[in-house]
C-alpha cells in the first residue's frame, strides 16, 4: 500500500471522506439509525404499562376495551399510510394460560342442589309458621314436611360435596361472626335441626306446643337461610360473584320465594298466601338479575354469554310464565285451579334449580377466565388516570 492509500483509509476512519466512506462506519446510536430511512430498523413502540409490557414481549395481543392496540397488525400514520407492527396483536393470557385466581372446589351438581333445597326449606318453614299462627292448618302441615325433607336434602348435598361427614362436625368448632361460612355453617345446623323436630312433632301429633314453638323458631331462621349462601358466594374473589354483592342475596331471596311459596300451593284452600308469596318472588328474581346484569360491567358476560347464560335466559323465561300461572290460579275454581297449581310449581321450582345452577356456573367461569380479573382493573386504572388529569 503506497503513503496516499494509507493516507486515504485513515481520513475515512475519521469521518472526512466522502459518503461511500461514511457508509461503511458502524451505527453507534439511535439517533444515526433514524436519520437515515433506509439504514433505520423497525422498533416496535413500546405499551404504556407494565402489564403491557410483558405482554407484548411474549408476543400477545392486547384488545381494543383494555387499552391495548389491537384491531390489526398494521397502525395508520398521518397521510395515510400504515406502518406494519412487528409482533402480533396480544391477547388476554395469564401466565402459563394458569387462572389468575384459584377456582373454587366446590362441585356440580351438589352445590346448586344444596343453594336450591336451602332455599325452599326457609320459604316453606315461614309460611308453615305463618300458617300456624292463622289457623291455616293445611298450609302448616304441608309448609313443616316441605320444610324439613328440603333441609335434609340440602344437608346430604352439602356432605356429599365436602366428601366427609366429619368435615361438616368441624366447620361447627368455630363460631365468628365476621365469617360468613362460619354463621352459614351455624344458620344450617340450628335452622335443620328446628325444622327436623318439627316435622317429627307434626307427624306423630306429640307436644303441640313444642312443635309449634319449634316450628316458630325455624320460621325464624328461614329467611337467613334463603340468603345467607348469596353473602357467602359474594364474599368471595370470584369476579362474577363478589361484583354482583349488591343483588345476589335479591336474586337468591325472590327464588326461593318462588320455589317455597309454589311447593305450598299444593295446599289447596289455604294456598292464598303461598301464592303471593310465590308471586312477589318470581318478581323480585327478574327485577333482581335484570339490574345485577346491567349493574357489573364486564363481570355480566358469565351471566349471558356460554351455558350459563343459556341457563339463565330459560330460567327467567319459566319464572315469568310460573308467576303468571300462579297468579291466574287464584282466579279459577276447582280442578282446574288446581291444575295451575301444579303447573306453576313445577315451572318455578324448575327455574330456580336453573337460577341456582346458571349463577353457580357463572362463577366458575369467571374464576377460570383470566379477563373478567384484567379487564375491569384496567378499567379502573384509567378511570383513575382520567380522574387525576381531569379529562373524564
Amino acid at each position: 500500500m503506497t503513503v496516499r492509500e494509507r493516507l486515504r483509509t485513515a481520513a475515512g476512519v475519521l469521518g472526512m471522506g466522502g459518503p461511500a466512506t461514511r457508509a461503511q462506519a458502524p451505527a453507534t446510536d439511535t439517533a444515526s439509525t433514524t436519520s437515515t430511512p433506509l439504514e433505520a430498523p423497525h422498533v416496535a413502540p413500546a405499551p404504556q404499562d407494565a402489564g403491557a409490557r410483558d405482554t407484548v414481549a411474549r408476543g400477545d395481543r392486547l384488545p381494543d376495551d383494555a387499552g391495548g392496540r389491537g384491531g390489526g397488525g398494521r397502525r395508520r400514520r398521518k397521510g395515510g399510510r400504515g406502518e406494519q407492527l412487528m409482533v402480533p396483536d396480544a391477547e388476554f393470557r395469564s401466565y402459563y394460560d394458569r387462572p389468575i385466581i384459584k377456582p373454587p372446589v366446590w362441585k356440580k351438581p351438589d352445590v346448586p342442589a344444596y343453594l336450591y333445597l336451602g332455599g325452599v326449606a326457609g320459604v316453606s318453614s315461614s309460611l308453615a309458621a305463618l300458617g300456624d299462627l292463622t289457623g291455616r292448618t293445611s298450609l302448616r302441615r304441608v309448609g313443616r314436611l316441605t320444610s324439613a325433607g328440603a333441609a335434609v336434602s340440602s344437608v346430604v348435598f352439602l356432605v356429599h360435596d365436602l366428601g366427609r361427614p366429619a368435615r361438616f362436625l368441624h366447620m361447627m368448632r368455630v363460631f365468628k361472626p365476621t365469617s360468613p361460612l362460619s354463621m352459614g355453617s351455624w344458620i344450617l345446623a340450628t335452622f335443620s335441626t328446628f325444622s327436623g323436630a318439627t316435622a317429627a312433632l307434626e307427624l306423630t301429633g306429640w307436644f303441640p306446643r313444642l312443635g309449634r314453638l319449634s316450628g316458630i323458631a325455624a320460621g325464624v331462621f328461614g329467611p337467613a337461610m334463603i340468603t345467607y349462601t348469596a353473602v357467602l358466594f359474594s364474599d368471595t374473589a370470584v369476579p362474577a360473584w363478589h361484583d354482583a354483592y349488591e343483588e345476589l342475596p335479591f336474586v337468591f331471596a325472590g327464588s326461593a320465594m318462588a320455589a317455597g311459596g309454589s311447593v305450598c300451593l299444593l295446599t289447596g284452600r289455604d294456598a292464598a298466601p303461598a301464592r303471593r308469596v310465590a308471586v312477589a318472588g318470581a318478581a323480585l328474581e327478574v327485577a333482581a338479575i335484570t339490574v345485577m346484569e346491567r349493574r357489573i360491567g364486564y363481570s355480566a358476560r358469565a351471566y349471558t354469554t356460554g351455558r350459563a347464560g343459556t341457563v339463565l335466559r330459560a330460567a327467567r323465561a319459566a319464572t315469568i310464565t310460573g308467576g303468571i300461572v300462579a297468579a291466574a290460579s287464584g282466579f279459577v275454581r276447582g280442578r282446574r285451579g288446581r291444575l295451575l297449581g301444579i303447573a306453576s310449581a313445577l315451572l318455578l321450582n324448575g327455574a330456580s334449580a336453573a337460577t341456582r345452577y346458571g349463577v353457580f356456573e357463572a362463577g366458575m367461569v369467571s374464576a377460570r377466565d383470566p379477563a373478567y380479573i384484567v379487564v375491569p382493573q384496567r378499567e379502573r386504572m384509567r378511570a383513575r388516570e382520567a380522574d387525576a388529569t381531569g379529562t373524564s
